[in-house]
C-alpha cells in the first residue's frame, strides 16, 4: 500500500513539474513596440472625413433603391480631397463605382500587396432617426467624437487609407512592391458587383497578392479572461453563412380534430432537437490560435490552464460554451430565424416551414452540415435543403504579413496584444482569397462593447483619437509591408 501511495505521489509531482514548466516557458509572441513618429494634420484629416460621411452611399438589398448620384458625388469628393493621390497613383473604375488604385513599386519582381475597404453603408432603420444624438449623415464633430453612418463601417477604412497614402506622398515615400487599394460599393449586401468584380478583373490579368488586408476584428478591452491589456484580433478566416430550410407538407383540416403530431408540432420538435443537441464544439483552428497568442499575456491562473491545453481542453471548451460569443468561436451555430405556417386560427396548416441560419466552422462542408441536421431531427417527413457558403480559407498567422500587422498595431497602440481569430460576420475578404495567398481582417481602432453595438445601429461614432490612430496604423502597415 505504501508503494502505491509513493507511486501516486511521484506521478502527481511529475504532473506538477510538467504543467508548471509549460506555464513558465510560454513565451510572448508579441513584437517590441517601436513608437511611431507620424504626425498627422488633424484638422485637415478631420474635415475630409467629416465631409465624406455626409454622402448617403447606402446599400439596399433591393438594388433598385440605390441612389447612385450619392455614389458619384462621393467619388468626385475623393478626387477633390486627394489630388496628389489621383495624380501619382493609377485609378480604375470597375462596374462604374468600385475603385482600384495602383501605387507602382520599384521592384516588379515582388508580389504586390493589397488593402481593401468599402464606402457603402447600411440604411438607418426607419423610425430610429430621432434616436441619434447627432444626425446619422451629418459628420458632426462634437466633444472629440465624429458622428455618422460609416465612421466604423467602413468609410473609416477608405478615408484612413487615402489619408495614409497622401501622408506618405508628402514624405516622398516610394514603395518597393506594387500596392493596390481596392474600394467596393456593395459590401453590405455581399459585394457581388463590387469586390467580386474587382477580383475577377485582377484575376484575368494574372494579378495575385502576397496578402490582402480588409476590415474585420478590432482592439477591445476586457475581451479575453485573464488578459488586462487590450486585445486586438485579426481575422484569419471567416465562418461560412448558410440557410437550412425545414419543410413539411401534409393534410390540414379543422383544428377540432388534430392528429397527435401536426405539421407545426413536427417542425417545432425538429428545431428543439437541433437546439438541444447543437454541433460538436472543438477548440481548433483560428480559435485555438487565438489562445496560443494570448496565453503568454494572461495572469498565472489562466496561463496555467491554457499552457496545458492538452489536459484542460474539455474544461476550456465547457467555459467557452457558456457565452454565445465564445461558443460561436468553437462550433457551427444554429439560429432559427423564420417560421411560416397557417393562416386561420381554427384550421390546421397543410404546410409548415422553418429557416435556420447557420454560421459554419472552417473545414465543415455544407453536405456534412445537412447530414447532421437530417440525423438530428430524425423525421423522414421533413425535407431539408441547405444553401449558402462554406467558411473561407484559413490564412497563416506565422507569415511576415501577420507579423507586420502586429508590429504596426503595437507601434501605434503600445501595449495592445495582437492575436488571430475566427471572424463570425462576412466581409469582402472572402472574395479576395481567390487571388491572395493570405487574407486578413482587422479594423485598427479601439472599440468598447457599446461601439460594437453601434456598428449598423444607432449613434455610430468614432473618437478623433481612434480615427487619427487608424491613419497612423495604415502608414506603418504600408511601410512595414514593403520591408518584408
Amino acid at each position: 500500500m505504501k508503494i502505491i501511495f509513493i507511486s501516486i505521489g511521484f506521478i502527481f509531482l511529475i504532473f506538477i513539474v510538467v504543467t508548471i514548466f509549460n506555464t513558465f516557458t510560454t513565451k510572448s509572441v508579441q513584437p517590441t513596440a517601436e513608437p511611431t513618429d507620424i504626425s498627422i494634420d488633424q484638422e485637415a484629416a478631420l474635415k475630409r472625413f467629416s465631409t465624406a460621411l455626409t454622402y448617403q452611399t447606402i446599400s439596399y438589398q433591393d438594388r433598385t433603391k440605390f441612389n447612385f448620384e450619392e455614389f458619384d458625388q462621393f467619388i468626385t469628393l475623393l478626387e477633390e480631397s486627394y489630388p496628389e493621390v489621383h495624380q501619382q497613383l493609377e485609378r480604375e473604375k470597375v462596374n462604374q463605382y468600385s475603385l482600384i488604385y495602383l501605387w507602382k513599386g520599384t521592384d516588379s519582381t515582388q508580389k504586390p500587396i493589397g488593402f481593401t475597404s468599402h464606402y457603402d453603408v447600411v440604411p438607418v432603420l426607419e423610425g430610429t432617426e430621432n434616436n441619434w444624438e447627432q444626425p446619422p449623415f451629418s459628420g458632426n464633430v462634437v466633444d472629440g467624437v465624429i458622428w455618422g453612418r460609416g465612421t466604423l463601417d467602413d468609410k473609416l477604412g477608405v478615408i484612413g487609407l487615402l489619408e495614409a497614402v497622401d501622408y506618405l506622398l508628402e514624405q516622398d515615400y516610394q514603395p518597393t512592391r506594387d500596392v493596390y487599394f481596392m474600394f467596393g460599393f456593395d459590401e453590405e449586401i455581399g459585394g457581388d458587383q463590387g469586390a467580386k468584380a474587382i477580383v475577377e478583373t485582377l484575376k484575368n490579368r494574372g494579378v495575385t497578392f502576397e496578402f490582402i488586408l480588409d476590415e474585420g476584428g478590432a482592439i477591445v478591452e476586457n475581451m479575453v479572461p485573464g488578459v488586462s491589456n487590450p486585445v486586438g484580433v485579426v481575422g484569419i478566416s471567416e465562418k461560412g453563412s448558410a440557410t437550412a430550410e425545414l419543410m413539411i407538407e401534409g393534410s390540414g383540416g379543422h383544428s377540432s380534430q388534430p392528429e397527435d403530431r401536426t405539421n407545426i408540432g413536427r417542425i417545432a420538435r425538429a428545431i428543439a432537437r437541433l437546439e438541444e443537441k447543437q454541433f460538436k464544439a472543438d477548440l481548433r483552428g483560428p480559435g485555438e490560435e487565438l489562445f496560443e497568442y494570448v496565453a503568454p499575456e494572461m495572469n498565472f491562473g489562466m496561463k496555467y490552464v491554457f499552457a496545458n491545453k492538452f489536459l484542460f481542453e474539455p474544461i476550456i471548451e465547457k467555459i467557452l460554451l457558456q457565452q454565445p460569443a465564445s461558443a460561436a468561436m468553437i462550433r457551427t451555430t444554429i439560429a432559427p430565424t423564420i417560421f411560416q405556417a397557417g393562416e386561420q386560427y381554427n384550421a390546421l396548416p397543410e404546410k409548415a416551414t422553418a429557416f435556420v441560419n447557420l454560421r459554419i466552422m472552417p473545414g465543415e462542408p455544407l453536405e456534412e452540415v445537412k447530414d447532421f441536421i437530417v440525423d438530428t431531427i430524425d423525421d423522414k417527413g421533413i425535407k431539408v435543403s441547405i444553401s449558402g457558403s462554406e467558411a473561407s480559407n484559413v490564412s497563416s498567422s506565422n507569415s511576415k504579413a501577420f507579423q507586420s500587422i502586429q508590429q504596426a498595431a503595437r507601434n501605434v497602440y503600445g501595449d495592445v496584444v495582437i492575436a488571430p481569430y475566427l471572424m463570425f460576420a462576412g466581409s469582402d475578404a472572402k472574395h479576395y482569397e481567390a487571388i491572395s495567398e493570405n487574407t486578413y481582417r482587422f479594423l485598427p481602432v479601439k472599440l468598447t462593447s457599446e461601439d460594437l453595438q453601434r456598428m449598423h445601429g444607432t449613434n455610430e461614432q468614432i473618437s478623433i483619437e481612434n480615427y487619427i490612430n487608424a491613419i497612423k496604423f495604415y502608414v506603418e502597415m504600408i511601410r512595414l509591408s514593403n520591408k518584408m
